[in-house]
């Protein structure tokens, strides 16, 4: 299934998107404040989109100009989450590339699953998380509805081997419907 934005094409992941992953996922500044490692080398990332990311409801986020992969955003439905949550219920999860941060593609990309999620799947309660100091993950859930809802403590990231503390966010498809109703979309 493809989504489509304004600005961009949600389309499932391909084993050829390997090069553009690596070049954006090598970067310390994504994967870590994210919760994984920044990618090694082009067979790294091909072993992730065939083993991560090439499941339902997981996203490359391309710009409508070339279809190349420059980010990720998915939904993780039910126990496929990091929080144990029932089937009406999911978890958000992105990132995009630093040379695209800035311009309001994530907002852009995550309010089109949020569609996905509350209309589409019929989903009632969408999660996010961000780690402390991921401040345009903060913003990005802002901008998007998602309103503090707690703060987890020492929360073991695995695939980092390290603890840090996560500040977990909501958004309600009636709170989604409220605000849309408000906005006139």
């Amino acid at each position: 299934m493809e989504l489509y934005t304004e600005r961009l094409i949600l389309r499932p992941w391909v084993e050829s998107d390997a090069q553009s992953l690596y070049e954006y996922a090598k970067d310390e500044r994504i994967g870590p404040a994210a919760g994984w490692p920044a990618h090694t080398c082009v067979e790294n990332s091909r072993y992730i989109i065939m083993t991560s990311l090439s499941v339902p409801e997981t996203y490359a986020v391309c710009l409508k100009e070339d279809n190349k992969a420059v980010g990720a955003v998915g939904l993780k439905i039910g126990g496929h989450s990091s929080f144990g949550l029932p089937d009406t219920e999911a978890e958000i999860g992105y990132w995009i590339g630093v040379p695209f941060w800035g311009r309001g593609l994530i907002p852009e990309a995550v309010n089109e699953i949020i569609r996905r999620a509350f209309v589409d799947l019929r989903l009632e309660t969408l999660w996010c998380g961000y780690y402390d100091g991921n401040e345009r993950s903060k913003r990005a859930m802002e901008k998007c509805g998602f309103r503090y809802h707690h703060t987890k403590k020492d929360v073991h990231r695995a695939l980092m081997g390290d603890f840090c503390t996560e500040h977990v966010t909501r958004l309600t498809r009636e709170e989604w419907e409220s605000r849309s109703a408000a906005a006139g979309v």
